[in-house]
């Protein structure tokens, strides 16, 4: 089974179904290095993440709720891959430097011909926008106790009988979304490069 998704119209196949992967740019050069903790307190603010193409197999969608340091709760849509291969990767962070003002932290991967690498990724996150998506051999509707060809992150506390989407394969192009946090057992970061400039430069 083969699902084309357009620009507008997600909301039945995942708010979140495309994980364009990255996740705050200080934890990025630790995922390219190996595991991540499975669980940490989120930042309290999102953060901006765009792709030109996403390729990856086993993947499964759900909901449910993270945790800031400072108690606030976010529901997010969780978007997961056991493989992801991403072109084009760009992050972008607005930070507040006191005496200084606002900062953006960036990163960028994946634009040099040779792709970003990622297994066992999971995107947390709140919206997205694509030019278009293709979903294969689709179960829309499944238990989230019952998912068989993604699977959910180990920190995730979710109702066994909730309501969840997998897929064996995606490909997603031109993504646009906002991500309160990322994860992955191994992060492979080709054309790696980390920045921080002087006021707002959003990656869209």
């Amino acid at each position: 089974m083969s699902q084309r998704i357009g620009r507008t119209h997600w909301k039945r196949f995942a708010i979140g179904a495309v994980p364009t992967v990255v996740a705050m740019a200080a934890v990025a050069v630790s995922m390219a290095q190996g595991a991540l903790a499975a669980s940490f307190s989120i930042s309290g603010s999102d953060f901006k993440v765009s792709a030109g193409s996403l390729n990856g197999s086993g993947f499964a969608n759900y909901a449910t709720v993270d945790v800031a340091k400072n108690g606030k709760r976010i529901p997010v849509t969780v978007s997961a891959l056991k493989n992801a291969k991403i072109t084009d990767m760009c992050q972008s962070v607005p930070v507040a430097i006191p005496a200084l003002g606002t900062y953006t932290m960036t990163l960028e991967a994946g634009g040099s011909g040779t792709p970003v690498k990622a297994k066992d990724l999971y995107i947390d996150m709140t919206d997205l926008q694509a030019k278009s998506g293709t979903f294969r051999n689709v179960d829309i509707g499944v238990a989230t106790g019952s998912i068989t060809k993604g699977q959910v992150n180990p920190k995730d506390h979710v109702d066994p009988d909730g309501y969840a989407q997998q897929a064996g394969s995606i490909e997603i192009i031109d993504a646009h979304q906002r991500v309160w946090a990322t994860s992955a057992g191994t992060f492979e970061l080709a054309g790696l490069h980390m920045g921080i400039a002087a006021g707002r430069h959003d990656c869209f």
